[in-house]
């Protein structure tokens, strides 16, 4: 039954208790960067006549999406997981995830971390690694973005409202330690 149960949670990508308890301990010593994914959506593609100046004509944070956030936050709080500045996408869903989770004061918006495109990404992706490689704060820096972003930077997958506990090594960034929400 055990070998049932691990094999559906490897088939599906479940991480294991151990990996966000992990992730919790690394964040209780601060002075960590932390990716994380904004929460669950009202659907999964922008609609058409998108506009970052709009949210209503972006794909938003469901009822459920809110309720993450928010739970993110009180984690974090619970956990004791200091939080130093948090950066966030312009792109309404990841500010109001960031808003939500975390005191709406530190929360600085960032066209860096927004969705990229293809001439914007070689670009995003220089210049997050910038302020990961510069970041010396003794708490954490948690950096609110899209999958994508999190794909090219740790070739790594994240579920929304999953966050990814990163450092680097050499020129790439390596995932730590995850904490699922």
């Amino acid at each position: 039954m055990l070998r049932v149960a691990i094999a559906v949670m490897l088939l599906f990508g479940a991480p294991p208790a151990q990996a966000t308890e992990a992730g919790w301990a690394l964040l209780r010593n601060g002075g960590h960067v932390v990716l994380l994914r904004n929460a669950m959506t009202t659907g999964t593609v922008e609609p058409p006549n998108f506009d970052i100046e709009k949210c209503a004509t972006q794909l938003n944070l469901s009822d459920r999406g809110r309720q993450q956030a928010r739970k993110i936050g009180a984690l974090f709080a619970a956990r004791a997981a200091p939080v130093e500045k948090v950066l966030a996408s312009r792109f309404c869903r990841t500010l109001e995830t960031a808003r939500l989770a975390f005191d709406d004061q530190v929360v600085e918006p960032l066209a860096t971390l927004d969705k990229p495109t293809e001439a914007t990404a070689e670009v995003d992706v220089a210049a997050v690694l910038d302020i990961i490689r510069n970041y010396s704060g003794s708490d954490n820096l948690v950096l609110v973005t899209h999958l994508e972003n999190i794909q090219a930077l740790t070739g790594a997958s994240a579920r929304e409202g999953e966050a990814l506990i990163v450092g680097l090594q050499g020129e790439r960034l390596h995932v730590l330690g995850r904490i699922v929400f």
